[in-house]
Order: C-alpha cells, then structure tokens, then sequence
C-alpha cells in the first residue's frame, strides 16, 4: 500500500512542480476542445494541433530545464 501511495504522491508532483507546464496544457487542452465543439474543427485538425501543441510544449520545457539557474 505504501508502494501505491508513493507513485500517485510521484505522479502528483510530475504535474505540480513544473506549474506554468500544466497550466499551458490544460490551456491547450481546453483552446481544442473548444474549436471542436464551438467553432466545429474537424477532429483530426484538432488533433494535429493537439500533438503540435503538445511538442512544443515539451520543447519549451526542455529549454526551460536547461537553462542554468539565476542567483
């Protein structure tokens, strides 16, 4: 049961450690979903810019890791 504990209180802090990363997801996550329902993107558009979205991100957060830290 500890074993358990451990991993949700790891994958938790995945996410809320690098706060600005999840914000910026949920933000593309909800900016797509929206031109789907509201403005009626095709879904495999949507899709597109869900994965290019998603990669950009990860690139940003790779660059922003590398970065060396300012005193």
């Amino acid at each position: 049961m500890t074993m358990l504990k451990e991993l949700a209180a790891e994958l938790i802090g995945m996410f809320v450690a690098e706060k600005w990363l999840t914000m910026a997801v949920l933000l593309l996550i909800a900016v797509t979903g929206s031109l789907v329902d509201f403005i009626g993107v095709d879904r495999l558009v949507a899709g597109v810019f869900l994965l290019f979205g998603s990669l950009l991100l990860l690139v940003a957060s790779i660059c922003h890791a590398a970065r060396p830290p300012t005193h």
